[in-house]
């Protein structure tokens, strides 16, 4: 799985430029502000469809420009495909493969990447925000039902929202309130399906990567957590709904008092421990590192042996984050695959890698 050409017109601060890949490693070099993370942010969306910088499709728009347009050559499963994405003010996005219109959910699998940027860093002491954000990013590129899911939930939550928080002002509004109560536990009952799956093979493959970067001297945990009325995450979707409906029906009074929603899938972590002890209250800088580390590069296996071939791995300036011993230690592991690596400097990146140099200056590849 490889992007071979991109071509980028109007798009955040790039007028119209072409970039050609190496099948393996490449490393885009140039100051800040020069463009470096806009074109991993083009790569990502031809995976997912969507920005991982913003939910406004209009912020990706170049200044003064009326579009913005994405054009990639791609190889998926040793077919040859184009793929185009269209953005315009007020206007949804238009999406094609090989000329055939096509949505973001339907996009998912044409091609997959994996994203690891600097905030991924502090993804163990970050909030449960930023590991849900991790499980929706991965699971929708592997599983296209699940994007729709997670829209469905989250219109729900918003209207729902809304609800509690203006009841008291405009009472009726309480008349819908038990609707958008059922359809959250309906879509979330359906997340919660696919996200303790997921964190089973997460905690599968980030244990033996993690115990091999620590020497044999650490074991990562990583255990999914949701609503304490689900006995089991893994059963039918209808079992976990009848679940969530009698949590929501307890705390509904608590709701309407507090405001806020305390039933559904909002309500997710993955709880990672090092050596039996939660890290993100006991570990240092250098073991979250560690396990962050490990849980990107299990994510990148997932992926492989979901769809048989690795996916495109996006590092964003996250290497002149680490140490030297945990740099070499993600070099050493992204063999196999299509790589692109941004930095301020090569700063020897490209010949410990081999891989090809591409320099950024201005919204121009020189």
């Amino acid at each position: 799985m490889r992007i071979d050409k991109i071509a980028l017109n109007g798009f955040r601060n790039y007028d119209f430029e072409t970039a050609q890949f190496s099948p393996g490693t490449n490393v885009i070099f140039g100051e800040n502000a020069q463009g470096k993370t806009n074109l991993l942010e083009a790569v990502y969306m031809l995976a997912a469809g969507r920005s991982f910088r913003t939910r406004f499709d209009r912020e990706l728009i170049g200044f003064g420009c009326d579009r913005a347009e994405i054009l990639a050559d791609i190889v998926s499963h040793e077919r040859e495909q184009t793929v185009r994405i269209v953005m315009r003010n007020g206007v949804r996005k238009q999406i094609t493969v090989n000329a055939v219109k096509k949505t973001a959910g339907e996009l998912a699998g044409t091609l997959t990447a994996v994203l690891f940027c600097p905030d991924d860093l502090n993804l163990i002491k970050e909030g449960a925000a930023a590991r849900r954000r991790l499980m929706d990013n991965a699971i929708s590129q592997i599983r296209p039902r699940y994007a729709e899911y997670l829209s469905q939930f989250n219109k729900f939550y918003e209207s729902k929202t809304r609800i509690l928080k203006d009841w008291r002002e405009k009472p009726s509004l309480l008349d819908t309130v038990d609707e958008f109560s059922d359809g959250m536990c309906r879509a979330s009952a359906q997340l919660i399906r696919y996200r303790a799956s997921f964190a089973a093979r997460l905690a599968e493959e980030a244990a033996p990567i993690h115990s091999e970067f620590s020497g044999a001297g650490e074991r990562l945990d990583i255990e999914y957590t949701t609503v304490s009325s689900v006995k089991d995450p893994t059963a039918s979707a209808k079992e976990i709904y009848y679940d969530l409906c009698d949590h929501m029906e307890s705390h509904k009074r608590a709701e309407l008092e507090s405001g806020q929603c305390l039933s559904g899938a909002h309500k997710d972590d993955l709880v990672i421990s090092i050596n039996g002890k939660n890290a993100r209250s006991f570990a240092s800088q250098g073991q979250t590192r560690t396990a962050a580390l490990s849980i990107k590069l299990a994510e990148r296996e997932i992926y492989l042996d979901e769809t048989g071939e690795y996916p495109i791995l996006l590092l964003d300036d996250v290497l002149s984050e680490l140490d030297t011993k945990r740099q070499e230690f993600v070099l050493n592991r992204i063999g196999g695959g299509q790589t692109l690596i941004t930095c301020c400097e090569d700063e020897g990146i490209s010949k410990r890698t081999g891989g090809k140099v591409l320099h950024v200056r201005g919204g121009r590849i020189v």
